[in-house]
């Protein structure tokens, strides 16, 4: 867990700006430069960008990178239990979490550098990242945006190796715009001249604005359905690009959405100059892979143990229309593998259309456990979620935490699947952690 000495700073860090999110580069820019722009000396930076698969395609690209003999470091946000999961190292033949050590002296040199200067947190945070990347050493960087792409405090870096765009769809219309126009063309900013960009399964409109963007800066579009495609085959994946045909195992992560997901970061992995990623590191990287809270199902902690024997227990951050839509098919194609009534536990934020999100679930899930966030006093109320529930015809509870929520169906085999927000992703997980597990 973090050390008090960096809480503490973070804490401080919120008080820089009015504004926990104030999209701009003009801030980190300044602090960059009084650094002695330490996001330049990284070399091999993959940077991602998009609204779902993100954490899941640097995740394999991660996995099938190590596999192949090199280090990798990786930035990806938000974290689900301690603030150290943002910051990850490569050493050994694996990634690590950045130690208390590291993360409290780099956040207070970025402290003493910024002299009190308004910043946001993610900025602040995220020029210390690259302070920290810059001292490793390692083969690649693998760099998350955290909130669209332009503006993103990541997009300071000038010359990535690749560029990536997962699906993009309706999220944060407050910060991104309102229609999916509007929120492509927020994405695409990470796009750089002559710099190739792997562009996953877009919808059209998104498209059109990715390719434009491409034109002008003359990027080099590799593209899902036109250069290169991923797609399961009796049992395996097959991916088919113009460079041939790979016949791989299927990811260990859950659900058909996995297939894009790691598709993309395979076309990533082949377009790597000099690239040293054979089928053979692909494979493993793909069995290899992790990523929590992305359908992972949780056999052993707290939780399990207010369970049934034969009771199953999930969980996924998944928390917009999109996601739901993957993750209710996911959960359906695990029913038919394993027939079990299925309860959701809900919770979510304020910003989110839970109605829209339950609909989703409407005809698969037996009843909905609605719960409020801890600690998160922009939460929905679990009385929203309940009303937005039973007006889709869906048996709903209230529940005063997770703990009662599970015992709720505690006298009979259930697929319990805990989902809507990454910060109770989060918080499941700390409890299950805390149990020793």
């Amino acid at each position: 867990m973090c050390t008090k000495n960096v809480v503490s700073i973070l804490q401080r860090f919120i008080l820089l700006h009015p504004q926990l999110i104030d999209l701009s580069l003009d801030r980190i820019n300044k602090l960059a430069e009084k650094l002695g722009n330490p996001e330049k000396n990284i070399k091999n930076i993959i940077h991602v960008a998009g609204t779902n698969g993100k954490g899941s395609t640097i995740a394999y690209l991660a996995a099938s990178l190590i596999a192949s003999g090199k280090k990798v470091d990786s930035y990806t946000s938000p974290h689900l239990v301690e603030f150290n999961e943002r910051i990850k190292i490569g050493i050994n033949g694996k990634q690590v979490l950045i130690s208390n050590v590291d993360l409290e002296n780099i956040l207070l040199e970025c402290e003493i550098i910024n002299n009190k200067s308004p910043i946001t947190i993610f900025e602040i945070t995220t020029a210390a990242a690259f302070l920290q990347f810059s001292r490793t050493g390692s083969d690649y960087l693998l760099l998350e945006t955290g909130l669209g792409g332009r503006l993103d405090a990541t997009n300071i870096i000038e010359k990535p190796l690749i560029t990536i765009i997962t699906p993009i769809s309706i999220d944060h219309q407050d910060f991104l715009g309102k229609t999916i126009k509007e929120i492509a063309s927020e994405k695409a900013g990470i796009l750089k001249k002559h710099v190739p960009a792997i562009i996953g399964p877009q919808e059209k409109e998104a498209l059109l604005v990715i390719e434009d963007r491409a034109r002008k800066l003359e990027s080099p579009l590799i593209k899902w359905g036109t250069d290169f495609i991923a797609y399961e085959q009796n049992g395996n994946l097959v991916y088919e690009d113009g460079h041939g045909l790979l016949d791989l195992p299927m990811p260990f992560l859950e659900g058909d959405h996995q297939i894009i997901n790691a598709g993309v970061a395979i076309a990533a992995l082949r377009h790597v100059p000099e690239n040293t990623v054979s089928q053979k590191y692909i494979a493993e990287g793909l069995l290899n892979v992790k990523w929590p809270a992305r359908l992972e199902r949780l056999e052993k902690g707290t939780l399990n143990n207010l369970m049934l024997d034969g009771s199953e227990l999930w969980l996924d951050g998944g928390h917009n229309i999109s996601a739901a839509n993957v993750i209710s098919k996911a959960m359906k194609n695990i029913n038919d593998r394993n027939p079990l009534p299925l309860t959701l536990i809900v919770g979510m934020m304020q910003s989110k259309d839970s109605k829209a999100f339950l609909s989703y679930f409407s005809s698969i899930c037996d009843k909905v456990i609605a719960v409020d966030i801890p600690g998160q006093s922009n939460a929905q109320d679990a009385k929203l979620i309940k009303r937005n529930a039973r007006d889709l015809g869906i048996k709903t509870f209230i529940a005063k935490d997770i703990s009662q929520a599970i015992k709720i169906d505690n006298k009979n085999k259930v697929r319990i699947l805990i989902v809507g927000s990454l910060y109770l992703a989060g918080h499941v997980l700390k409890i299950q952690k805390e149990s020793g597990h």
